[in-house]
């Protein structure tokens, strides 16, 4: 068995909890309120920003060209949707460029984008990867599931259809190809790190639609 499948099976009952979040559940269905989706657009634009940073200095480690393209592409591609959803979806739901400046990272949000960009400057290149696989993987699994049982005539198919990209899930394949290479070569001290990172992200992915489910903010903070 890979490591990337070791990954994913030592992780599988978070990964099903994920499945089984209301805000996922009800996003097939339909019925997911439109406060929510939109709580839940915005901060997802704020963390494919830092999330495209991330990206971009692991692609700066890459032990050989082929990674610096890939980790570069990536990083791109998360820039270039985040932009996509300033002229889309939240212009469709009627959320202004002054409305999501003004709205901050909220806890989940904070925590998941900092863990990721501190990891890609602080941690190995191989911890880096498995780091970022969890977003690219989980979210693309999460998708698929969604995109399979969505409702007949759901408000938000548009978003939907969004997760049913083959170059998404080609990039998955991509980064898994990754991540089973460094292991191979790495130390089993760099291993176990590795295994670490991906969980501590794949926590980090269900707390994000935790977030947005109970439209969570900062509480107690100064003004």
């Amino acid at each position: 068995m890979s490591f990337s499948q070791n990954l994913w099976d030592a992780n599988k009952a978070l990964f099903q909890s994920t499945l089984e979040q209301p805000f996922n559940q009800e996003l097939a269905a339909g019925t997911l309120s439109r406060e929510r989706f939109c709580h839940y657009m915005i901060q997802d634009a704020h963390y494919l920003v830092a999330y495209g940073r991330a990206l971009a200095v692991t692609a700066a480690k890459s032990d050989n060209a082929e990674g610096v393209v890939q980790f570069a592409n990536a990083a791109n591609e998360a820039v270039v949707v985040e932009r996509s959803l300033h002229g889309g979806f939240m212009r469709d739901f009627g959320i202004s460029a002054e409305q999501f400046a003004a709205t901050p990272l909220t806890p989940a949000c904070h925590h998941y984008t900092n863990f990721l960009v501190a990891t890609a400057w602080s941690a190995p290149y191989p911890v880096t990867v498995a780091a970022l696989l969890p977003c690219f993987w989980i979210y693309a699994e999460v998708g698929r599931d969604i995109h399979a049982r969505s409702a007949q005539d759901n408000p938000y198919q548009a978003w939907v259809d969004t997760y049913a990209s083959e170059e998404f899930h080609a990039a998955v394949r991509g980064v898994c190809a990754t991540v089973d290479r460094l292991a191979t070569d790495a130390s089993e001290a760099t291993r176990a790190a590795m295994y670490a990172a991906y969980r501590d992200a794949a926590r980090l992915e269900w707390m994000f639609w935790d977030s947005a489910y109970r439209l969570d903010q900062w509480q107690g903070a100064l003004e």
